[in-house]
């Protein structure tokens, strides 16, 4: 256990996103797109990225940061289109997001990162990984979307996965109010009362922007299996070539996707590790923070592509 370990407490009674980012720093980064970084530790000679999911923002990685970047300059993330990061014409997704992650590397400083993914953020990292992945280190992908899985080996349940989510997210852009916001993060969590006042307050605030309100709309017009997301869908046939080493990382209450799903994806990626965690849902970084990352951490310490300890 490190220093760290010992003095910070995600989740505690004093646990607010506030305190779990005491050390950090919020800045913009990025000369082709402006993408608003949370990071701390950025001494390391390694980068870590954090990337949240569908409609989401970097706070989603705020009980991670601070722990994380004891061991690697950690930064978590607005994608494009969401939060408060660049917000250009809706077009070509996963490429450009795969941009602005090559942008945010260089404006870092760096060549390659680590990076771990959540939901569309993993789909980001997989799709990154396959088609730059000279810019890539270790991966994480936590409870990832963006695999079209054979139904002969994975059971998937539309209703309360990917059809839940997109009504939620719907009705939430459309009337961002702290019920219906809190209903959509509920969503996310295998413990309702997980859903804190501020986390609803900051996302309410970020989704009741006028630029916010355009450009989640394109994004969730495209998600969820519709529209030019489809497009960039990966086959399983895919990840047969799939460069990086990877963590696979789901939990034991991931709705709608269970653990089969992550254990098969697992499978398909030669250099794969799987682990779950228990007593989490969709978002076990908020959940269970110090379980992911001792998990996450323990995972990218081991010796990376680059030959460096």
């Amino acid at each position: 256990m490190t220093s760290g370990d010992t003095m910070y407490n995600p989740g505690g009674d004093v646990g607010t996103i506030w305190n779990d980012l005491v050390g950090a720093q919020v800045r913009f980064v990025g000369s082709r797109f402006r993408t608003r970084v949370i990071e701390a530790g950025e001494h390391h000679d390694e980068l870590l990225i954090l990337i949240h999911g569908n409609g989401g923002h970097a706070e989603a990685y705020s009980r991670n940061v601070v722990r994380l970047g004891e061991r690697f300059h950690t930064v978590a993330i607005d994608l494009l289109w969401h939060g408060l990061s660049s917000k250009p014409a809706y077009e070509r997704p996963l490429p450009m997001y795969a941009e602005q992650l090559a942008d945010l590397i260089e404006g870092l400083g760096y060549e390659r990162a680590h990076i771990e993914g959540e939901s569309l953020g993993g789909w980001v990292t997989m799709w990154t990984s396959l088609h730059h992945p000279e810019i890539v280190d270790r991966v994480v992908l936590n409870t990832p979307a963006g695999v079209r899985f054979s139904e002969d080996e994975v059971n998937i349940d539309r209703k309360t996965g990917r059809d839940a989510l997109r009504a939620r997210s719907l009705a939430a852009l459309a009337d961002p109010s702290a019920d219906v916001i809190r209903k959509r993060l509920e969503w996310l969590m295998k413990e309702p009362s997980s859903v804190t006042d501020e986390l609803v307050d900051t996302r309410r605030i970020l989704w009741s922007r006028p630029d916010s309100q355009e450009s989640l709309r394109s994004v969730f017009e495209n998600s969820f299996g519709a529209g030019l997301g489809e497009e960039y869908r990966l086959e399983e046939g895919d990840l047969g070539s799939f460069p990086a080493p990877a963590l696979v990382l789901w939990t034991d209450g991931n709705p709608g996707v269970g653990v089969d799903a992550g254990r098969r994806l697992a499978d398909l990626i030669p250099d794969a590790e799987f682990a779950v965690i228990e007593d989490a849902g969709h978002w076990p970084q908020w959940e269970q923070p110090e379980d992911h990352d001792r998990v996450v951490g323990e995972f990218l310490s081991k010796r990376s592509r680059g030959g460096q300890s």
